[in-house]
């Protein structure tokens, strides 16, 4: 597969996920660039923010908005911290060795991984 097929494949798995689950960069655009389209871990954290920035999801935010699902104050108030501690956070994360990076990537992963599946009320064993 071409690398303008993969990143359009990555493009369109981020769409699905962001407008099903509100996720996409993080969990699946950063991996995917990673595993998929050989990017280093921080060029594929740069690249996400870059893909991220513009949108937003803007689309998606407007129709959830119009059915009166977002609470602005809220977005308003987590987008400012969000943009001064991504900053701050940067400023560190380019620093580090790529293989610790994709380390502590992978342990954020698991462990939001395994709070959602133990937290989500089914119950697999009895």
């Amino acid at each position: 597969m071409n690398a303008t097929a993969v990143l359009c494949l990555i493009g369109i798995t981020a769409g699905l996920t962001s407008g099903f689950f509100g996720i996409g960069g993080g969990i699946i655009i950063i991996p995917a660039l990673v595993y998929f389209a050989g990017y280093s871990q921080t060029g594929a954290i740069g690249t996400s923010l870059a893909i991220l920035l513009p949108p937003v999801g803007l689309m998606a935010t407007i129709e959830y908005y119009r059915h009166g699902q977002v609470n602005l104050r809220a977005a308003l108030i987590i987008a400012a911290c969000l943009f001064v501690t991504a900053w701050i956070s940067s400023i560190f994360a380019v620093k580090l060795p790529q293989t610790t990076l994709k380390f502590m990537f992978g342990v954020f992963i698991t462990v939001i991984g395994v709070y959602i599946t133990v937290t989500s009320g089914i119950v697999l064993f009895k």
